[in-house]
């Protein structure tokens, strides 16, 4: 997943009471390390400085800043240019790009009151200072006269994108809307940005509070040793002593309701996952994000569409919602059969076992573990001792990458960080020049969102002449002191796919910040973090890093037929709570403006019904109550992303299987054509001249084990 800085403040909203973005905010002292560009390597942020009180006054100073340059640029009384309006543009606000970037990664990471406090007064200010670019006649009118002569102004391709970029993103954000329609977006705007960043705190609160804490060791038997003992230490840390505490990831379900043997302890923590912010009080979210719907809905009647999902979908791969849902509708025949199928061996399997309970989907995980077991002969525990985290980082995913592209690494232990956990690690290029810096920031912390995600601290950019300074960021569980970090295969594809989100952001070569390297469309930004996941199980690859964390012995071959037999297991289950998450998504964002109010569990619930699928058993992935991805996280009515980029990614590596696999020379033409490009041409195009054809469907249904194929 791709996070934004802008995204995480908000996407627009009106000055607040008392504010003004154009007003000349507090000089920034010098001791603030944000008042000039970091020292260190690559512009690294100076985490050894920064203080958390350092974010707000350079925030404030950088959007004070920003507004200047753009009043003067919106007043000049020199003809519009490429040069002296976007060229300026891009060049605009840069002590608000460092502090904003550096601020969005620690806060979504490693947050605590000072921070939260800074996202709650400041976050809506941003979306002021947004508006106040975004909706500046004078600005867009420069931006149009350019626009409607782009052909006759002598630019390059990349000239001409950047510009069709801007004319689009100033009228998706209300350039062209009257007087009065502005007025109405920039109130619906505030109310947006404050509902958001409340849903955010509730839910990261709320899942802190929802872990399930066991006063019996007992109950946790199936559990291994190193989990327990983790465990434990979680529990010791909340001064919970004497008991054991299993903290909650950002999914409906969790991983160890797969070995948990004790019924009753996966029916408590499925349901405090389930209910984690439906518990009613301050801290449920229900009628915040219900009230989010309703007013996004509001936002694009204003645009002229039927509901948001068309607002968004307007400048994405995907164009509409029909698009969309016709897309889903190709996967959902084989997808409810192999649930059924799965569902009825999972059922078998209970009653064997001498059980007479119905199945329920908190048994699911189990039972299909128990399935996967008795037909494979294959249980998850049998490969974690040949997946330690930073043999699968170095052996693995850089083997990979330098397989394929050139890329070597080094670990930098002089870059200060935010947290003891990170690590960092300088890139350089097939030819040896400094490429940028990668940070990694795998464990779970109780002030970290759920999830792992990518972005940047600093952005690519030949006209800032900034390289790439990007982050990965995971929940594993932390072992305990001086134990190795055994993780699972998930967590290994997890790795994978967030480093094929570094290289897309490493590999930019842009001159302008606003197309450069992941800041493309999200059905097209997943596209090659999924492609990489491809390469974790890929013979070589997988040969170089799955050894034993104890001997180094290389994973037996009959454990990697397993392994590979078992990740097609269970694609009902697997795919069906994507596909689920993807339609609630869909359904949330296709309300028309003048729809009442939702009650969020009817909706859901009606929602899920219609679906076709085994949701009673099948859950979303994400409850509408902590859907982070749409609610707060830029991926509202596009969370169907993931599956139309697996295609994409599926096609792209049936292409690489066809043309000799692991190679170079593959490795430099995708690269070459995906990965370096950014924005710099439409998305259909592209792929297209890299696949030689439009995306299909078929290698996804293969791949997924979905094309008549059995288990």
């Amino acid at each position: 997943m791709i996070r934004r800085p802008w995204l995480y403040a908000a996407t627009a909203a009106t000055c607040l009471a008392g504010w003004s973005t154009a007003a000349t905010a507090a000089p920034l002292p010098a001791s603030n390390p944000f008042a000039a560009e970091s020292t260190l390597p690559y512009h690294a942020p100076r985490f050894d400085l920064i203080k958390d009180t350092d974010y707000q006054p350079a925030l404030e100073q950088g959007m004070a800043e920003q507004a200047e340059e753009m009043e003067r640029i919106a007043n000049s009384s020199e003809p519009a240019t490429f040069e002296n309006t976007i060229s300026a543009m891009e060049r605009s606000g840069r002590l608000l790009d460092r502090t904003l970037e550096t601020f969005s990664g620690v806060y979504s990471a490693n947050t605590n009151p000072v921070l939260d406090k800074v996202q709650e007064v400041v976050g809506p200010k941003l979306s002021a200072h947004e508006d106040s670019i975004f909706l500046n006649p004078k600005l867009f009118a420069r931006i149009q006269y350019l626009h409607a002569r782009k052909d006759t102004l002598g630019l390059n391709a990349e000239q001409k994108q950047v510009l069709d970029v801007y004319y689009q993103n100033f009228v998706q954000a209300g350039a062209q809307l009257s007087d009065d329609d502005k007025a109405k977006l920039r109130d619906l705007n505030t109310r947006l940005s404050k509902l958001e960043t409340v849903f955010q705190q509730k839910l990261l609160a709320g899942t802190k509070a929802s872990a399930l804490v066991v006063s019996d060791k007992a109950r946790l038997a199936g559990l291994d040793a190193a989990a327990i003992t983790a465990a434990q230490t979680a529990a010791t840390e909340r001064k919970l002593d004497g008991k054991w505490l299993l903290p909650l990831q950002n999914t409906t379900q969790q991983p160890t309701m797969e070995t948990l043997t004790d019924r009753e302890t996966r029916q408590a923590l499925f349901e405090q996952s389930w209910t984690r912010v439906e518990k009613g009080g301050d801290g449920d979210t229900r009628d915040t994000i219900a009230t989010i719907a309703q007013l996004r809905a509001q936002k694009a009647a204003l645009f002229g569409y039927k509901n948001y999902a068309a607002y968004v979908l307007a400048d994405q791969m995907a164009k509409t919602p029909e698009a969309v849902h016709s897309f889903i509708a190709q996967i959902v025949p084989a997808l409810a059969a192999e649930q059924k199928r799965e569902a009825a061996d999972i059922q078998k399997t209970i009653t064997k076992s001498g059980a007479s309970f119905e199945l329920k989907p908190w048994d699911w995980p189990y039972y299909a573990a128990q399935v996967r077991k008795a037909r494979l002969n294959f249980d998850e525990n049998q490969v974690k001792p040949y997946f330690e985290l930073n043999t699968v980082l170095q052996d693995g995913v850089f083997f990979a990458a330098n397989s394929l592209y050139g890329v070597t690494f080094k670990r930098r232990t002089d870059i200060p960080t935010y947290n003891p956990d990170v690590m960092v690690f300088e890139v350089f290029d097939k030819d040896g020049s400094e490429l940028g810096l990668i940070y990694f920031d795998y464990f779970q912390r109780d002030n970290k969102n759920g999830g792992a995600w990518m972005s940047n601290f600093v952005g690519q950019s030949a006209l800032l002449g900034t390289k790439p300074v990007v982050y990965n960021v995971a929940n594993f569980t932390k072992p305990a002191q001086g134990e190795p970090a055994l993780i699972s295969f998930d967590d290994v594809t997890t790795m994978f796919h967030e480093f094929g989100h570094a290289l897309h952001g490493l590999f930019a070569k842009q001159t302008y910040p606003i197309i450069s390297g992941t800041s493309v469309a999200r059905d097209f930004v997943e596209f090659p973090s999924q492609f990489n996941e491809h390469w974790a199980l890929n013979a070589p690859v997988l040969a170089h890093y799955a050894r034993h964390y104890k001997t180094g012995a290389p994973m037996p071959e009959n454990l990697v037929a397993l392994l590979k037999k078992a990740a097609t297991f269970n694609q009902g289950y697997r795919l069906g709570e994507v596909v689920s998450a993807a339609e609630l998504d869909m359904d949330w964002h296709s309300l028309g403006a003048d729809a009442p109010k939702q009650d969020v569990d009817v909706f859901e619930k009606s929602a899920l019904s219609k679906m076709g699928l085994e949701t009673d058993m099948v859950p979303p992935r994400y409850r509408s109550s902590y859907f982070l991805h749409i609610w707060s996280n830029g991926y509202s009515a596009g969370y169907y992303a993931y599956l139309w980029t697996e295609m994409l990614d599926d096609d792209t590596f049936a292409w690489f299987e066809k043309n000799g696999g692991l190679t170079r020379k593959n490795g430099d033409r995708f690269r070459d054509m995906i990965l370096s490009r950014g924005h710099t041409q439409d998305y259909g195009p592209m792929f297209r001249a890299f696949y030689g054809k439009d995306p299909d469907i078929g290698p996804m249904l293969t791949f997924r084990g979905l094309n008549g194929s059995k288990n």
